[in-house]
């Protein structure tokens, strides 16, 4: 999702400059644009894509927890940035003999960047991954530029108003991201019969209280009543006990235990 969204922007760039040099009166405007659209995409998207990438991948940790060597992440990386540039290369070469003939097509395909992370969100069961006013924003300032082009008459283009298009797109985003929302406040897989869920792990399941268990909370550092109700401690699969409050909020930002820094499954 954010790596569709940084070529959105990488292409958003080169046509911005484009433009700029075609039509001298807006080459100092567009080539600012253009500019921050450069610097958008080259720092800031680049670089949260990477961050995204290593809170994610499960490939460079072990079962103990401990991390591959150092030359092996070069090497995802390295694959990493090869795939978004390689893309950038071959979507760019397909737009410049395509983009003239099938235009509202292939800016259609390009407004499916909310799709991935629907699909993401249903597979890996996400926690809320989005904040809802990230998603309201983006879905609205995007949509700024295909509305003007085809929405407004005079504009700088002088391509054809297609008002019955521009319904389309803004139905089409915003079914995504209302979609998105219903996941965030009702669950990621809120449309699936829950016949047809895998069993998830009970992070409240009952556990042998004549066993010597750490009652120390790790997260909040204060002790932990195991004989009060089952609701108010939480058990990772590596026996680990945590209050509910505590956990619940770690693994809104880490998928992993506390303790031995081992994966936990979905709550």
């Amino acid at each position: 999702m954010i790596g569709q969204q940084a070529l959105m922007d990488a292409h958003f760039t080169l046509l911005h400059l484009t433009i700029g040099m075609i039509v001298e009166s807006l080459l100092i405007a567009f080539a600012t644009v253009a500019f921050v659209k450069f610097v958008l995409f080259s720092i800031f998207e680049t670089r949260y894509l990477v961050a995204i990438w290593k809170a994610g991948s499960r490939s460079l940790i072990n079962a103990e927890g401990y991390e591959a060597p150092r030359h092996e992440m070069w090497r995802e990386l390295s694959l990493l940035h090869s795939c978004l540039y390689g893309t950038l290369l071959m979507a760019g070469i397909i737009s410049m003999y395509e983009l003239h003939n099938h235009m509202k097509l292939i800016l259609l395909l390009m407004y499916t960047f909310w799709i991935p992370q629907i699909i993401r969100n249903v597979f890996h069961d996400s926690r809320k991954p989005l904040d809802p006013h990230y998603i309201f924003g983006i879905t609205v300032t995007r949509l700024a530029i295909p509305l003007y082009i085809f929405g407004f008459p005079n504009n700088f283009m002088h391509i054809e108003p297609d008002k019955n298009w521009c319904v389309c797109l803004t139905l089409f985003l915003g079914l995504q991201a209302v979609f998105l929302l219903l996941q965030h406040y009702l669950g990621p897989r809120w449309f699936i019969p829950r016949q047809m869920l895998p069993e998830k792990y009970n992070y409240h399941r009952k556990f042998d209280h004549t066993k010597r268990h750490a009652t120390e909370c790790v997260i909040c550092m204060t002790d932990i009543d195991l004989f009060r109700r089952t609701s108010d401690c939480m058990v990772t699969p590596c026996d680990h006990f945590f209050h509910s409050g505590c956990l619940q909020i770690w693994m809104d930002i880490k998928m992993e235990c506390p303790t031995c820094r081992r994966a936990l499954p979905s709550a």
